[in-house]
Parts: structure tokens; sequence; C-alpha cells
């Protein structure tokens, strides 16, 4: 059932058909009121799949999400036949004649949920590294303006800040054609993601995780960076964030309420920065605009800003000493809270698993022939 289904098969057949059969399963030893039989069943199972994922899928998003998405599909059902009114509002009479009788399996409950957590950090995690090498000529170098004038990033060697924020520039990568390559990558994600019948809930909180690093990525290279920091290269940063807005409005991504374009606010209140007229009158309105970037952030921004020619004004030391009176509060909480410049690319949101109920009647649920010919091992009763 496990093992030695690969996710080509599956794509095949109904989502979530493994945690179905692994599911009717228990509900037979529940009838016969095996215990023992019935325990060593949901174990066993929890343990091929985390060796499974250890042994074929440390780096395969598409094993990862097949296992993701029938673990919450087992606990989805475990929780919509465990008999509780709370979780029967969506079932069909026939749905609530299907519920376990002998068996409290609640327990069971917080240890799929915590296998679940564990796959869903591993495919965020293999689709950070993906992502990172083309990250900053994406975001950052990549002109999708034409005709802006001396707006030429110099490429940049070795390494972007601090632990933890490994942003190499890869110099093979051609900035032309990376925003392209990065939004295709998303595309890819994406479709593995829904191929195997993922919770759209689920799907938005990973992209949301995306988003954030690469905010986070972005945003930790522009704050190292003075050759970026100039209002013609904040518009053609602007217009790479927009895509990546855009292309998560084409996926529905915000139609769950899960705010991932919300993720990207830093990079996107950095460029308005470097967009945005600074003199004197303008404090208010800039302290207003930057509220979430770090004091040190927009300090450091205007610090590293360069005027794009003869004709626009240095940022002027008394600009920033208003800026600073202006934001004093907010930097007192923050050197309260420790806040560092950099954004920290390794935080994580919490997860959540919203419950769905599903609409599949089981008397009526066929074992495919092509499902490693389970057919031929076990009978409907």
């Amino acid at each position: 059932i496990i093992t030695d289904l690969k996710p080509r098969i599956a794509s095949q057949m109904l989502p979530g058909m493994p945690a179905y059969i692994v599911f009717m399963l228990i509900r037979h030893l529940d009838h016969i009121n095996d215990d023992k039989n019935v325990r060593s069943l949901i174990q066993g199972g929890i343990s091929h799949i985390k060796k499974t994922i250890k042994k074929r899928g440390q780096t395969d998003i598409e094993l990862k999400t097949l296992w993701l998405s029938n673990t919450l599909r087992l606990l989805h059902c475990l929780k919509q036949y465990s008999g509780e009114p709370q979780f029967q509002a969506e079932s069909t009479v026939k749905q609530i004649e299907h519920c376990l009788r002998n068996f409290d399996l609640s327990a069971y409950r917080r240890v799929l949920s915590d296998i679940a957590v564990w796959i869903y950090q591993g495919i965020t995690k293999v689709m950070e590294e993906e992502v990172q090498p083309g990250l900053v000529v994406a975001l950052l170098e990549h002109e999708g303006i034409g005709g802006l004038s001396g707006d030429k990033p110099r490429p940049m060697r070795g390494r972007a800040g601090s632990t933890g924020n490994d942003l190499d520039t890869p110099t093979h990568l051609d900035p032309k054609e990376a925003l392209d390559g990065l939004l295709t990558q998303l595309t890819r994600f994406h479709l593995v993601l829904q191929k195997h019948g993922l919770d759209p809930e689920i799907i938005s909180q990973i992209f949301r995780q995306i988003f954030y690093y690469l905010c986070a990525g972005s945003l930790n290279n522009l704050l190292l960076r003075k050759d970026m920091c100039h209002w013609s290269r904040g518009m053609q940063i602007r217009y790479n964030i927009a895509q990546l807005e855009q292309w998560a409005r084409d996926q529905n991504l915000e139609d769950t309420g899960s705010k991932v374009i919300d993720t990207l606010l830093p990079i996107i209140q950095a460029t308005q920065l470097l967009q945005a007229r600074k003199s004197e009158e303008d404090v208010p309105g800039i302290c207003d605009m930057c509220d979430k970037l770090r004091v040190s952030q927009i300090i450091k921004i205007l610090n590293l800003y360069t005027p794009a020619d003869e004709f626009e004004e240095r940022v002027s030391p008394a600009f920033v000493r208003k800026i600073q009176n202006k934001l004093q509060e907010r930097a007192m909480e923050e050197a309260k809270n420790q806040v560092t410049l950099l954004m920290d690319t390794k935080f994580s949101f919490a997860v959540r698993f919203p419950f769905n109920p599903s609409n599949i009647n089981f008397a009526e649920l066929e074992i495919p022939e092509m499902y490693n010919n389970l057919p031929t091992l076990v009978r409907k009763v």
C-alpha cells in the first residue's frame, strides 16, 4: 500500500486512495473488534511512510507531496468517522453509518498531525533549496523595464551576509531569463501539489512560506549592496516582485485567506523607499509607508542610497536624523526584542491543517488494478 507505490501511479488514481484503503482496513478491524491489529496497522502505516520518505524522498517533492496528502486524508478520515458530532456536519447518512463503533483512535490524530508537519517542512525546505540559486538574479538583477539609465548592478561575489543567509549570486544565470525561470519553478511546484490532491489551504500555506523566503533572501541582499540602492533599481525590483504577486493571484492562492502576498511587503516597501522623494516634509509619509520594515533596515537603505544623477540631491544626514527621531519608539521596541538588520531566512510560519471531510462512499470505492495488484491481496466485505 505504501512502500512500493510510485507517485506516477498514484497520480492516475483517486487522490487519497492509499489513505482510504488503510482506513477501510481500520474499519474492518474495528468491526471485528481486533484491538491489537488495529493499533499495529496504524503504527505500521506511519512507520512505513517515514521510512519511504527517508529512503526515497529526501529531495523528491512529488513523493513527499503524495504522502503529505495521504497522511492528512487519513487524519481527516479518523475525525470524520470517529462518531464525534463536530466532524459530521457535512457527512451523508451512509457515511455516518460507516463510523467506527468499538475503538477511540483520537490519540493517533496527534501522531498523524506531527508526521504531516514533518513532511510539510521537508517540502518547503526542498523548494527553498531549489529557488535559492536564482533568487537574487531573478528578483534584484532582472531588468523588466527597458530604458532606465544608469542601472547596471555589479554581480556580487561571495557571501551575502551572516550565518543562515547564504545568497551567493551564481554568475552563470542570465538575468533576462532568471525571473521566468523562477516563475516556471513555482508553477511546477504548484502542479505537483495539486496533482496529488493536497488541500488548497495547505498549498497556500506552502507558498506563503516560499514567498517569505524569497522576500527575506532578496531584502537581505539589497541591504548589503550599495549598487542596488537607487530609484531606478527600485523600480526594476518592484516590477519583478509584481510578477510574483500576479502569479499568486493567477493560482488563486489568496482565496484561502492565507495572505500569501502580504509576506512580500518588506521588500515591496524597500523598493517604495528607494523610489520615494526624500525631503524633510516627506518624513511622516515615509515612516507610515514603511511599517513592515525594521527601523535599522530603513536607515541602512537611506545610508546606502545613491542619487541617480547630478540633478538628484543626496540623502542628507539631517533627513536621516529626522527619520530616526520619528521612529524612536519603534527602534526602542525592536532593540528590546533583539530584532536584527537581516531577516531570518530559517523562520517558519506555524502550520494549520483545517478539517476537510470527504464525500467518498466506501461502499462504491473500487481499488484499481494498477495499484500494485492490491485487488488480489485485499477484498471488500
